[in-house]
């Protein structure tokens, strides 16, 4: 490897998957390299892959044995997937944050809410002003988003200029935040950019991008021609479809109410910091209950059919004031993330026996994405006219698509996956290496990475269920009292009435412990294997399954 410094870029994740985003940019060479992160995000576990997880996140193992040499996390815009661990994380990582107004508000509370109030968050104005971290010159770029504030951020060094695109579309009337500046990023293409690193979330999508503005007039007629009550619900953060369903709530002479705290809490900042001034007045508990259902329109959170947020707990009919009926209407006005159409389709089918209508995206009258797509793409690679296209933001046939994509346009690309480090500047254009990758998984307040076993336990536990033997041995190797067994996860109505299953596990414990040599008996591993294995044989005769068994030993002296 050459002494010259380069400059490098190793995604740690996102690139690979949509969601738990972090990305790193090194300058220098070998381990004498400068870094700075770029997002450091979560993403949302399933029941089928990740039970009873709570949050996953990128394992930041790489850059944590390197922290004395990152100089900076620089966060491109406020959704979860981009800022939703750096609290879990910065304990390991401690570097200080840049990020712009509206981005930097959010990442206190977030930072607030994981004990660290006194961390440092820089506030950073856009693009031509820029901040040092380290060798690392860096400008906030405003592009168009689904959220206020996003931003692609120029980096410099002295090997090179890059551009790290972050989400973005080419929106000219976002009707929150920033407009899509094109003669900005003309600009930025008059001095050299080595590369650019993209989004690629939408290049399957081949129609030219939408504009927020379009959505303002069939979500008008919708809400205005709605007999009754209007629920409405789309992710929490995206500011500008919320002012655009509150307006026509307001336009339909309807009470505005909120339901969901991270709802209510990104209304509340983006008030603050005068982004939706035009916002209606949201109804109290006292006067929602004292509105009448013709005259009330409900933004509720739990778009992706989350099972603790509103959406689910209205659907459920657990809440007397919001009981749907026939003549009541419930908008969708999101796209369903992949992984989440069943629980979004459990919301809706719940909403459906009620009578209500259910409106979701699928005409494309009531959504527009937030990401950039195939047109919008070919349109930014055009005009910064970078030396390398380097796909990020999604899944593997998300990044062989847009590098496809740019080659086809003549502009050279280079695929690389979480854990691939490439030169981007500073030298030929090349993978380096792999650097360490993996995730971590957020269970209640502990973080358990991905090879500790817990959540492949579990998936375990969830496919076999669960049958467990307590046994009691005495001092000569003797059962003291009847083994005990208990049984989850595995029917115990069996076909023949007389067998009781549970009496049967007990019943085979005990031949096991009886018919074991002496020596067995006086080792705990040994009478657990013998147990086990003959309590698996038996459920695997009696209901054709093999569950996880667990046996509890306890030793006692008896006279």
């Amino acid at each position: 490897m050459s002494s010259e410094p380069d400059l490098v870029y190793v995604a740690l994740g996102g690139a690979g998957e949509i969601g738990m985003n972090m990305y790193l940019y090194g300058h220098g060479s070998g381990e004498d390299r400068r870094w700075i992160m770029v997002d450091c995000g979560v993403s949302f576990p399933d029941m089928e892959t990740s039970p009873g997880v709570d949050l996953i996140m990128a394992d930041p193992a790489f850059i944590s044995e390197r922290a004395d040499r990152l100089d900076g996390i620089f966060i491109t815009h406020a959704h979860e997937d981009h800022v939703g661990a750096i609290g879990h994380l910065w304990a390991e990582l401690q570097a200080p944050i840049f990020a712009r107004e509206f981005t930097a508000a959010f990442v206190r509370l977030k930072m607030a809410e994981a004990g660290y109030e006194d961390a440092t968050v820089h506030v950073c104005p856009p693009h031509p002003r820029s901040v040092q971290a380290g060798p690392f010159r860096v400008s906030f770029v405003p592009v168009s988003h689904s959220i206020p504030d996003a931003s692609a951020l120029v980096i410099e060094t002295s090997a090179g200029r890059v551009i790290h695109t972050g989400d973005f579309k080419i929106d000219r009337t976002p009707q929150v935040g920033d407009p899509f500046d094109e003669a900005m990023f003309w600009q930025l293409a008059q001095t050299r950019v080595d590369a650019l690193i993209c989004d690629s979330t939408n290049v399957f999508s081949t129609h030219p991008g939408r504009s927020e503005a379009d959505l303002a007039e069939p979500i008008a007629e919708l809400v205005k021609s709605a007999p009754g009550l209007v629920v409405a619900t789309t992710f929490a953060s995206n500011v500008a479809r919320l002012r655009t369903l509150a307006l026509a709530g307001q336009a339909a002479g309807r009470g505005i109410a909120v339901r969901g705290r991270a709802m209510r809490r990104m209304i509340g900042l983006a008030r603050e910091h005068g982004l939706i001034d035009d916002f209606p007045q949201v109804l109290t508990d006292e006067e929602l209950l004292d509105t009448p259902s013709e005259h009330l329109m409900v933004l509720a959170s739990g778009s992706q059919g989350e099972r603790r947020a509103a959406m689910s707990h209205i659907a459920s009919g657990s809440n007397d004031r919001l009981r749907l009926g026939p003549g009541d209407v419930v908008l969708f006005s999101s796209k369903t993330i992949p992984g989440n159409e069943p629980a979004v389709a459990r919301v809706q089918n719940r909403f459906a026996e009620t009578g209500a209508r259910v409106v979701d995206e699928s005409d494309g009258l009531y959504h527009v994405s937030g990401h950039a797509n195939r047109p919008d793409l070919k349109s930014l690679h055009y005009l910064l006219q970078p030396g390398l296209v380097v796909p990020m933001h999604g899944e593997q046939r998300h990044l062989q698509e847009h590098a496809a994509l740019a080659r086809e346009s003549g502009f050279p690309a280079l695929i690389a996956p979480n854990g691939t480090m490439v030169r981007i500047a500073g030298g030929p254009a090349e993978i380096l290496g792999e650097v360490e990758t993996g995730r971590l998984y957020l269970d209640g307040i502990m973080l358990v990475g991905a090879l500790d076993g817990v959540v492949r336990e579990r998936i375990r536990l969830a496919i076999r269920g669960l049958v467990a033997v307590s046994v009691v041995i005495d001092q000569n190797g003797d059962l003291a009292a009847d083994p005990v067994a208990e049984v989850i996860g595995i029917s115990t109505d069996l076909d023949d009435e007389l067998t009781d299953l549970v009496a049967e596990i007990e019943d085979v414990a005990e031949l096991a412990i009886e018919r074991a040599e002496r020596a067995q008996k006086r080792d705990d591993d040994e009478v657990r294997r013998v147990i086990s294995a003959a309590c698996s044989q038996l459920c695997n005769r009696l209901v054709g399954k093999k569950p996880v068994i667990s046996v509890l030993v306890s030793r006692v002296e008896v006279e």
